[in-house]
């Protein structure tokens, strides 16, 4: 009897319980909406997130789940628990969902029968999610999950016929309303409540819908598709769109998509290939414009995708080698424009400079690529630092400059989410929105090369000889460290073109350098990072996880590096220096000479090895353990060592001549056994770094031991003038006791200290090497000026002392003319661009500067403060008076121009960075230096006024502007 109550109240309660539109009640409540008369008209769980939002989706979930649940136990007080009934009970709600509450009882059943028998459920939602996430299929997903439970049941509950009979039933029962009503799922997205669209789109699965939202691959979907999605993900406005896969069918997303006259959809290309760093194909493929239904939308794919074998846009991909591949199609939603057009991160015309290039009209951005209609040009500057960000634009129309600017800052940020690579924009304005639309790479700007570093590593301008060594050894070295971390990933990169020259100076490929460091899984700012201590980005985990073995290959590189370097020393570096000390270059023929010089070249490949890695393991160090450069000891370093000497030695002579002329202070000196001394211990000064020169990197340069004048006159100098600060010097002393054991960090300082003294040395026998080969070739005629020998190649010079290259002999001499008239060309170019993009810039303009309050941003690289009058000083030809109300001006600073800045007031240099050898002097003697100044040989003049910050990296200009 009680068993009869149970299935009588089962078969009432159930259904009646079922059929409680909760759902309905909750959605109306909250959001006054009528799930009834809206939508698919089902009063469902779907229904609620798509009409009412995510809370009230929540809550209807959790009514549905209680009904399920409820049911379940409702059984169990009539029978025992898990028992057939409670299969049945479910099975009474999921008819009253169906007939009376217009559901299918998906969230009731489900919930239900996790209580009912919780293994096959945890079995069947396991298989389900891995199904999904492997085929993104709802529909296969939802069908098999019903065949599945009753397969489960049966396996795990053998023998019990009721229930496998009652599953089957339940699982039937729900197929068959399924094919009953409509699914919420299938309508469109974009009118769903707008916080729901993200998940109601992923759980719609299917792999053929794409959209905007999504992490799309440009190799399936192209780069202007997979451009775009990235672009939304960081956070910038782009129209919601969908994609077309090459191999989708696209009447899927096209029954989902509602295109009307009030909502039009644009149909776009988006080719395997197109917008990418190698072709832009602008233009090549059709865009369909006010897409209004779904007749048109399926004809405007189709005719988007037929473009793609267009005869021209096939010419198109023949002539730049492309191959060809597939169309993917994007469809996005059509903005109103109010103003809309194109800009250009960097002026592809000119190809220099930091101008913004802005096209604008009112109205649709198609008329403006489209070629038809002459837009509105603006030209903005934009400068944005830690300190101030400023705009300055030209140009004037009837687009209002506010949003000319936003299209402006739009534009540099996302070159700089592109890692520097200059971007092509199309935008558009509603009227409250600015829309980004496109943006692909100016392919016609790359690859880009840049001056930071290469400044430094081989400053000013260059001449063949020393460019024909220098790069390979560069270049080589490079990519054995690059090698060492990318193994076999470093397949298909060219390290040979990590440099190159423009203008007769050295250049660095930025992109080449960007897309390594990418693949090691560094981010593309690293070179600037551990060279010039600029900020730098979190790398991705994954593609460090990646690169982990080779970075651990290059770890203990860096730990071994004094090890080996003192190895190398003793067994190579020595000998191979005392056998050149002892040969006499003035009785070496010129087969003997070639000779040492590939001696000197065998010892510099591995030098260069040091030269590099030395100061990388140092900056890093520095970096990782956050030393102060105030903690640093440089005494090490060649030209920090030279200028304590010097300026001893100087102390000491005026203490030998308490009063002196300055023009003839050496023969005052020769006069007294104590000046003898004096001039005995200078002359040993320059023999113990002669080898230091203006420029240490660039052989061409003449060393101190050939033309000691410079030195002298800062000998001179220091004797006039009061002792340079030294509290710099004490602090470190006190800090670094010689007793007392090296810091971690200071070992790798030191470490580069002799490093640098042995890679001078060896480029300093080099060039002597080089000039005795060029004595024997101007006596014999084959030369006709001294120094026309670093005019050549070193190519050229084995090919001449081989004598197996007649045409060169006879041509050498019109050969050596062309290239010293290039080079003085070069030479006049008083400022050239920081950035060149391209492999054919044209002719350098004066730079840009954008000033705020009258400021000059730069990097701070010795602390302190000091005003003064600037002098500007191109290059060493002329040694000014110094004093310390003077505030140089230099356009980068090399070990041979340390012992002339010590007598400044500041440093300005246009080049550099904290731990260049400008830097570390103008610590070592408390003078504010401000490195990285873009511009500012050209920008400031002798005798205009400045206050320097060399904590912040300011140069401030004064009021009194005016060159004395």
């Amino acid at each position: 009897m009680f068993d009869l109550w149970g299935v009588l109240v089962i078969l009432i309660v159930c259904p009646l319980l079922g059929g409680l539109p909760l759902i309905a009640w909750i959605t109306y409540a909250l959001k006054q909406r009528q799930l009834a008369k809206i939508g698919t008209g089902n009063i469902s769980v779907s229904a609620a997130f798509y009409h009412g939002g995510k809370l009230v989706g929540i809550l209807a979930v959790l009514s549905e789940a209680l009904k399920g649940i409820a049911a379940v136990f409702l059984s169990r007080v009539f029978f025992p628990e898990g028992s057939a009934w409670e299969l049945v009970a479910l099975i009474a709600l999921v008819i009253g969902r169906y007939w009376v509450g217009r559901g299918a009882g998906t969230t009731n059943v489900v919930w239900g029968f996790v209580v009912h028998d919780p293994l096959v459920s945890g079995f069947t939602f396991f298989l389900a999610l891995i199904s999904f996430i492997i085929l993104r299929s709802r529909q296969a997903v939802k069908y098999g999950v019903l065949i599945l439970l009753p397969v489960f049941v049966t396996v795990l509950h053998i023998g019990d016929i009721p229930r496998m009979l009652a599953v089957t039933v339940l699982a039937g029962l729900l197929g068959w309303i399924y094919t009953k009503i409509p699914d919420d799922m299938n309508l469109s997205t974009q009118e769903a409540q707008t916080e729901s669209q993200p998940m109601l789109e992923f759980l719609r699965g299917d792999r053929t819908v794409l959209s905007l939202d999504d992490e799309l691959d440009a190799a399936i979907v192209g780069e202007k598709a997979a451009t775009l999605s990235q672009i939304k993900r960081w956070g910038y406005s782009v129209p919601k769109g969908w994609v077309v896969a090459p191999t989708d069918d696209p009447q899927q997303l096209i029954n989902i998509i509602q295109p009307s006259e009030l909502s039009p959809l644009v149909v776009r290309s988006s080719a395997i290939g197109e917008d990418s760093e190698q072709a832009s194909a602008a233009g090549q493929y059709e865009t369909v414009l006010n897409v209004t239904n779904q007749q048109g939308l399926r004809e405007a794919i189709a005719q988007v995708q037929a473009s793609y074998n267009h005869p021209t846009a096939v010419q198109y991909r023949r002539d730049r080698g492309s191959n060809d591949a597939a169309m993917a199609v994007l469809i996005q939603q059509q903005v109103q424009s109010v103003f809309s057009g194109v800009a250009f991160s960097r002026d592809p015309i000119t190809q220099q400079g930091d101008a913004v290039v802005i096209e604008a009209l009112p109205g649709s951005p198609t008329q403006i690529v489209s070629g038809r209609v002459t837009p509105e040009e603006y030209r903005a500057f934009v400068v944005e630092t830690d300190n101030f960000s400023a705009i300055q634009l030209e140009g004037e129309g009837r687009v209002p400059q506010a949003l000319i600017k936003q299209v402006a800052y739009l534009a540099r940020r996302l070159e700089k989410r592109f890692h520097g690579v200059p971007q092509d924009i199309e935008w558009s304005y509603d009227g409250q929105t600015l829309w980004v639309l496109q943006a692909r790479p100016i392919t016609t700007l790359l690859p880009i090369w840049t001056r930071k570093i290469a400044a430094e590593v081989i400053p000013g301008v260059i001449r063949p000889l020393t460019w024909s060594i220098n790069r390979p050894l560069t270049c080589g070295v490079w990519g054995e460290i690059f090698s060492i971390v990318l193994g076999d990933r470093a397949s298909g990169l060219d390290f040979t073109a990590t440099a190159t020259l423009h203008y007769s100076r050295a250049y660095f490929n930025a992109s080449l350098l960007g897309e390594i460091f990418l693949r090691m899984g560094l981010p593309p700012e690293s070179l600037e990072f551990l060279t010039r201590g600029a900020k730098m980005s979190k790398p991705s985990w994954e593609s460090t996880w990646e690169n982990l073995p080779g970075l651990v290959r290059l770890l203990k590189r860096e730990l071994s590096l004094e090890k080996d370097f003192k190895q190398d020393y003793q067994k190579r570096f020595i000998p191979g220096l005392s056998q050149l000390a002892q040969e006499n270059l003035d009785n070496l023929q010129a087969s003997q000479l070639l000779g040492r010089i590939d001696l000197i070249l065998e010892l510099l490949r591995q030098g260069t090895y040091y030269s590099i890695l030395a100061p990388l393991s140092a900056a890093l160090r520095q970096a990782i353990f956050r030393v102060k450069d105030g903690k640093i000891d440089n005494s090490v370093t060649p030209e920090v060592g030279a200028l304590r000497s010097l300026s001893a030695l100087a102390a000491d002579a005026k203490q030998v001549l308490v009063e002196f002329e300055p023009e003839k202070v050496f023969e005052q000196l020769a006069q007294t056994p104590e000046g003898e001394k004096i001039l005995r211990e200078f002359d040993e000064l320059l023999q113990d770094y002669g080898y230091l020169s203006e420029v240490g990197t660039d052989i061409s340069v003449a060393t101190w031991r050939e033309n000691p004048q410079p030195v002298k006159q800062m000998f001179v100098q220091l004797m006039q003038g009061n002792e340079p600060q030294t509290g710099a010097v004490d602090q470190i002393n006190l800090v670094l006791p010689g007793k007392q054991k090296r810091s971690f960090v200071q070992r790798r300082v030191d470490l580069k200290g002799r490093v640098t003294e042995i890679y001078s040395r060896l480029l300093a026998e080099l060039r002597w090497s080089f000039v005795a080969l060029e004595k024997i070739w101007l006596k014999s005629g084959l030369l006709r000026e001294t120094g026309d020998i670093f005019f050549l190649e070193f190519e050229e010079v084995q090919r001449l002392v081989d004598g197996s290259d007649s045409e060169l002999r006879n041509r050498l001499v019109k050969l050596v003319e062309f290239r010293r008239s290039q080079f003085a060309q070069d030479s006049e170019f008083a400022q050239i661009p920081l950035l060149v993009y391209g492999n054919t810039p044209p002719h350098p303009l004066a730079p840009s500067a954008v000033y705020s309050d009258q400021i000059l941003q730069g990097i701070g690289a010795s602390h302190g403060q000091a005003e003064g009058r600037v002098k500007v000083l191109r290059n060493l030809q002329e040694i000014p008076e110094i004093d310390r109300d003077t505030i140089l001006v230099v356009p980068y600073t090399d070990s041979g121009w340390a012992p002339f800045l010590v007598r400044a007031g500041g440093l300005i240099a246009e080049a550099g960075g904290r731990l260049s050898h400008g830097a570390i002097v103008a610590r070592e003697y408390g003078i504010p230096a401000v490195m990285d100044v873009r511009g500012a040989t050209w920008l400031l003049q002798d005798g205009q006024r400045v206050r320097i910050d060399g904590s912040r990296g300011i140069v401030e200009l004064s009021n009194d502007l005016r060159p004395e």
